[in-house]
């Protein structure tokens, strides 16, 4: 019998309130159709995009209504899936959205390289013609930057037709994941009670301090993972080939180089994060020895890797408890963000308990248009604390953005997303090592930190490593077999983790990251927290307990407000961090070090 909840048994206080999107599926099915007859609308205009202002004026504002109709249809669906992935109704709703989605991203293919048939010049005298043009020039100057890799109208709607294919290996890795898998049900050795190994307990499992128990959960999780091995190996290569082709389709060198011109950060960014991770891995090695130590065994394992410093599970946090101490931590931001966080508390944003099938992990959704919704899996600890914490800064991120900007520029980077919700992290930190003073409870605050450090800023540049790897294998032509792919891995992890007994279980870790499945995403999971440890230092720039710098936090706070109005490095330059540089990712290396000495000290 598993011990995890039915989704009915939550209390709803507990849950998003996605009825204020669509009160009833009824409403979402009218408003889906409503939106599938008006794609055809874009049609009459191929072909006089650029006939003259008006009209490029109409043609961008049809496609913006358009697309911020179908962002919520799409989000409400895919929501209602994720609270329960085996639920087949909302699997269809899923799957029928992505469709629309596909479908209305074809119907305006033909608009950008229309565009780019346009001059700088030529767009600035129709803005004297149609001043309201104005808002798109960013937008404008996007397009034309991208015309080197935008293929002809007909080639355009063919890579939109077939992005729902492309993108289907990520599909197929989440239903196996975490809808058809099945892991076994472990014997806590603490009370007897049986508790079933998921995706989002995992980690928490591997906190406990029985080591035996913990080595049981890492080889029965891990052992289940490989009765899919060759599933996922195939289903990761194609998702690969899928990158490299897509590249090759427009014009790029690698699958890396097309990755990351998107939002417009040079490759440079992210060999210079590598490199200066690499000069920086003695502090890593350093925590595996503190936790050797700590735990006072002969060598350590991989199962031990998730133990705190402090050799035992942590302080529970209950949910209420966790709320109070985030809002007050966010003090430093001012009043108005602060009670907005707290409203959005008590306002249903968060889908905060695990139940039966519900999607693992965390993030923060909504579109433009409705508030936004935070999914949780939330276990009563430090960690689950910060992960809420980190979830409210991509929300507010949002909420200040749509405050400020047109639809157009509502999104951001993921980029510059990752410094919003680690600023919410470091912000808590320097809160609870002011304010508590439980010493065993300040000493798990510190772990956390420096866990937080080595499982965003190492452990992602790992991940990084490994898929520009694995993406230059497929380029050069070497076939991505589940034993390349250990292989491959396996060596990263001995690198980085040199003080520890690499298994060959940790080998296959690379089947159970879900981020694969979006190349090149996870390195800004490191500049991120290296820019949102620089900022924390502005805006406190004396530590905990300092007055705030209300000037620092301003530019912080306006960073946020511009959404995708300019490129992620100018809008991290609003907020005074040059990630051009690998000084904000050594400075968050140094304190990372100090951190690890205080806790030495405090443990002794």
């Amino acid at each position: 019998m598993s011990s995890v909840p039915e989704r009915s048994e939550i209390d709803e206080e507990y849950t998003w309130a996605l009825e204020s999107i669509y009160a009833t599926d009824d409403d979402w099915q009218a408003a889906y159709e409503s939106v599938a007859e008006r794609v055809d609308e874009l049609a009459a205009y191929e072909g006089q995009v650029i006939d003259d202002a008006e009209t490029l004026l109409a043609v961008l504002e049809l496609r913006d209504e358009i697309m911020r109709e179908v962002s919520t249809v799409a989000a409400y669906a895919r929501m209602r899936r994720d609270e329960d992935t085996t639920n087949q109704e909302y699997q269809a709703l899923t799957a029928r959205s992505q469709s629309l989605a596909a479908d209305t991203q074809s119907a305006a293919s033909f608009i950008e390289p229309e565009i780019q048939e346009l001059t700088r010049e030529a767009f600035e005298t129709m803005v004297e013609a149609e001043p309201a043009l104005e808002t798109y020039d960013h937008y404008i100057d996007d397009v034309l930057r991208m015309k080197p890799h935008t293929r002809s109208a007909e080639v355009e709607e063919l890579l939109a037709d077939l992005s729902e294919v492309t993108g289907a290996t990520g599909e197929v890795y989440t239903m196996l994941s975490n809808a058809d898998m099945e892991f076994p049900t472990v014997e806590e050795p603490r009370d007897g009670e049986a508790v079933e190994i998921t995706q989002s307990n995992f980690v928490n499992l591997l906190k406990r301090p029985d080591r035996e128990f913990r080595q049981q959960v890492y080889e029965e999780y891990f052992d289940e993972w490989a009765s899919v091995r060759n599933t996922v190996a195939s289903t990761y290569k194609n998702s690969v080939k899928a990158d490299v082709k897509t590249a090759q389709a427009r014009n790029y060198d690698t699958a890396r180089e097309a990755a990351l011109d998107g939002p417009n950060v040079p490759v440079d960014v992210y060999d210079t994060l590598v490199d200066t991770v690499h000069d920086n891995l003695d502090k890593l090695h350093r925590h595996a020895e503190l936790k050797q130590q700590a735990l006072e065994v002969d060598e350590l394992q991989m199962w031990d890797i998730y133990m705190p410093l402090t050799g035992d599970e942590g302080p529970e946090v209950d949910y209420e408890q966790a709320t109070e101490y985030v809002v007050d931590a966010l003090e430093p931001l001012g009043e108005t963000y602060q009670s907005r966080v707290a409203e959005g508390l008590d306002s249903q944003w968060v889908d905060v308990y695990e139940n039966e099938g519900k999607q693992s992990g965390a993030y923060s959704g909504g579109t433009y248009d409705t508030q936004p919704f935070i999914l949780m899996n939330y276990q009563d600890d430090i960690s689950s604390m910060y992960t809420l914490a980190h979830e409210l800064g991509h929300s507010m991120h949002s909420e200040l953005t749509k405050d400020e900007q047109p639809f157009i520029y509502s999104g951001y980077e993921i980029f510059v997303a990752e410094v919003a919700s680690t600023v919410n992290e470091a912000l808590l930190t320097n809160h609870l090592l002011e304010t508590v003073d439980d010493p065993e409870f300040r000493k798990h605050v510190l772990n956390e930190f420096a866990e937080r450090v080595r499982s965003t800023l190492y452990r992602q540049t790992l991940f990084a490593e490994f898929e520009h790897k694995a993406h230059e294998l497929e380029e050069a032509g070497e076939p991505l077999t589940a034993d390349r792919l250990d292989e491959l891995y396996q060596g990263l992890k001995t690198e980085y983790y040199e003080p520890a007994a690499i298994d060959d279980r940790i080998a296959t870790e690379w089947m159970r990251i879900p981020h694969f499945y979006r190349a090149f995403y996870v390195y800004q999971y490191a500049t991120g927290i290296s820019a949102a440890l620089a900022i924390v230092d502005e805006i406190l720039p004396n530590g905990a307990g300092g007055e705030p710098d209300r000037d620092a936090a301003e530019d912080y706070l306006e960073f946020l407000r511009r959404g995708s109005r300019e490129y992620p490095l100018e809008l991290l330059q609003i907020a005074g961090v040059d990630m051009s540089t690998s000084e904000p990712i050594d400075r968050a290396l140094e304190t990372y070090g100090q951190r690890l000495e205080e806790m030495d000290a405090l443990l002794e």
